[in-house]
């Protein structure tokens, strides 16, 4: 079944958060927050959170594992969502100040089933690496 454009969106910053195997409560929480205040999920139910993200933990484990959700993912975004997409993934790898080698993996192949170019995607990751900056 086609996925809709708000479980794409939240199958990239779960296959993100589990890329390393370990999902933190920090990028969890991440999670939680994007789909509270991001525009983009103001139409969504909240409640089918925890849902989509489990029914995306099992798509991972179909024959076509990583490769399927992404396509499924891609499919299911208008093009003027895919930089949306990517911002919310990058979101969550960066959350912990701590992008692990797995994490940055994941971006990559997000970034070229989004089919995204390469100042799109440093835009991004400056816009990130900014908002979550801290003092010390």
């Amino acid at each position: 079944m086609p996925l809709t454009p708000h479980e794409a969106l939240i199958y990239l910053m779960v296959i993100t958060s589990a890329s390393d195997r370990d999902m933190t409560d920090v990028e969890l929480a991440r999670i939680g927050d994007v789909c509270r205040s991001w525009p983009v999920f103001v139409d969504f139910r909240h409640e089918r959170l925890i849902a989509v993200a489990q029914a995306c933990q099992k798509a991972l484990q179909d024959k076509d594992g990583l490769e399927g959700v992404l396509t499924r993912a891609a499919e299911a975004l208008p093009e003027r969502l895919r930089d949306t997409a990517y911002a919310a993934a990058f979101e969550v790898a960066a959350v912990d100040l701590e992008m692990r080698l797995e994490e940055v993996r994941v971006l990559q192949l997000i970034r070229l089933k989004l089919d995204l170019d390469t100042l799109t995607v440093a835009a991004i990751a400056r816009a990130a690496k900014a908002r979550l900056r801290t003092l010390t």
